[in-house]
């Protein structure tokens, strides 16, 4: 039996990896997931930066790679029961160079995107405008070279084994009034702010003259009727493709209460068969 693969060309060319796809198709994702983007931990916010890097900065990608792989080696490094000083100099001054680089690309992206969402914010009127603040935390107190504050805190990071400082620990610091926004905001606010955050996403990746696909799961279940239909009167702004799905079938009317719904077309999935309605 002969075995059937999937060939996909992009310009009658082969792409042989899901990054080189992803380049030219970016899919922004909003389902119950994406709300950990402020109730989470840091990790959630810096796949939300690097969403956006990737598609902004074009060696990104390869650049974090390399500094994901002399990371594992320092951190190998460091949990050696013999320290190799020498070594780990090399591996200071690679992981520095490469941090510096990771970096310098976040830092430009989110200046794009914090423009953005300023914008965003003071078109749609939310009553925390004033009081919020959006900042970028590199990982690492950028007063001093990365590379001396490793060898400074050399004991500590070898007594837990691993790197302590760098882009691997980079965050986007999301405040009220000086206050973490997940110790301020209410349920509500933090989905508002988070649906926000993602527009301004696209709208950096429009200036730019890509099209985001955008991708809403269950908005029903997670979302007022005013927020779902902010939501869809700012996406059709962005002239982009969005596929909605819902357990409950949506309104077009309270998605779009003006009147102006975009085209679109509906469809009910019932045991794997898929209907037009």
């Amino acid at each position: 039996m002969l075995q059937k693969e999937t060939t996909l060309r992009v310009d009658g060319e082969g792409v042989r990896s899901l990054s080189a796809l992803a380049m030219h198709l970016p899919v922004s994702v909003i389902d119950p997931g994406v709300f950990d983007v402020v109730a989470g931990g840091p990790g959630k916010r810096r796949q939300f930066l690097d969403w956006a890097v990737f598609h902004v900065e074009p060696s990104f990608a390869s650049i974090w790679q390399q500094c994901q792989r002399v990371t594992s080696q320092r951190n190998q490094t460091l949990r050696n029961g013999r320290l190799d000083e020498s070594l780990l100099r090399v591996w200071d001054h690679q992981y520095a160079g490469l941090s510096n680089q990771i970096t310098e690309a976040r830092q430009t992206t989110f200046g794009r995107f914090k423009s953005a969402f300023e914008t965003l914010v003071r078109e749609v009127e939310v009553e925390w405008t004033d009081g919020l603040k959006l900042e970028f935390y590199p990982g690492w107190d950028t007063s001093q070279p990365l590379v001396d504050l490793l060898a400074s805190h050399r004991e500590q990071e070898r007594k837990v084994g691993h790197t302590l400082y760098g882009p691997n620990r980079a965050d986007i610091r999301l405040k009220f009034q000086g206050r973490p926004v997940a110790e301020t905001f209410s349920r509500g606010q933090q989905k508002t702010l988070v649906i926000l955050m993602k527009i301004a996403q696209g709208m950096v990746l429009s200036d730019m003259g890509k099209q985001v696909t955008f991708l809403l799961d269950d908005i029903n279940a997670e979302l007022d009727e005013g927020h779902r239909a902010m939501l869809a009167r700012r996406l059709q702004a962005l002239g982009c493709q969005v596929f909605i799905t819902s357990i409950e079938r949506p309104l077009v009317d309270q998605l779009w209460p003006d009147g102006r719904a975009p085209e679109y077309r509906m469809f009910h999935v019932e045991h794997g068969k898929l209907t037009e309605e």
